[in-house]
């Protein structure tokens, strides 16, 4: 990215702006690139939550903060600068849940009842549809709730989850 940003410089100086905006586009392209693969590993985060609730049926406060933290991460980056439209629209989550869970799903294999699981043996294990659509619901809150309420809102999500009752009154 230096080396865009000599370049650019260079070409405002010789008045070769057509040039110059050709890297900015470069480096516009460059920013998002880099916030999309962020947006990637907090879904990622996010989805091994939510399978190693659904497989083990609890909810831990380690495992609610870390879904709680994935959204409220997603959230501050999906939302441009100009803060009224998004890197990935509402209606997009789909296709990019769909494909990290099998990624999750071979990551969480570790994770999951202390790594008893294989890959393989934890993939026949897992209701895709049902981690995909709790997800797209949380993910949803983004576009529904401000920032200083979204914690609150994925609370109350995490309480309907397997063990969010025992969760919430600390059991």
């Amino acid at each position: 990215m230096v080396q865009e940003l000599i370049d650019l410089r260079t070409c405002i100086e010789e008045h070769r702006y057509d040039e110059a905006l050709m890297i900015v586009d470069e480096l516009e392209g460059m920013g998002k690139q880099a916030i999309l693969r962020n947006i990637q590993s907090y879904l990622l985060r996010l989805l091994i939550h939510l399978i190693k609730n659904q497989i083990e049926q609890r909810l831990t406060n380690s495992w609610a903060a870390s879904i709680r933290g994935s959204i409220r991460e997603i959230n501050k980056l999906n939302i441009k600068d100009n803060k009224k439209s998004y890197y990935i629209q509402q209606h997009e989550w789909k296709n990019w849940l769909e494909e990290i869970l099998e990624d999750a799903i071979r990551d969480a294999s570790v994770e999951v009842m202390n790594g008893s699981y294989t890959p393989f043996q934890l993939s026949e294990m897992v209701e895709r549809d049902s981690i995909l659509n709790t997800a797209q619901i949380l993910l949803d809150l983004i576009y529904s709730y401000p920032a200083k309420e979204l914690a609150i809102q994925v609370d109350q999500l995490l309480i309907e989850l397997p063990g969010g009752i025992d969760w919430k009154e600390g059991h």
